[in-house]
């Protein structure tokens, strides 16, 4: 299997998956303060949507890399 065809499944697995979920969050840790043995830390919730567009253009973009790279 060469990459071309391991990139045009990766894109179409990833383009499904933008579909079904719509998003993603993830937690971001920052360190705002250090007073001697005290630290603060702040964590973030971060929520990022994926448009339905991307999703669409990622599952026809790995088709056409398999359709071209096939023949």
């Amino acid at each position: 299997m060469n990459s071309f065809k391991i990139a045009a499944i990766a894109l179409i697995i990833l383009g499904a998956l933008g579909l079904a979920y719509g998003s993603f969050s993830f937690t971001k840790e920052t360190h705002d303060a250090k007073l001697g043995p005290l630290e603060l830390s702040i964590k973030d919730k971060e929520t990022v949507n994926v448009p339905v567009w991307v999703g669409v253009g990622a599952i026809v973009l790995g088709g056409v890399l398999l359709a071209v790279r096939g023949k």
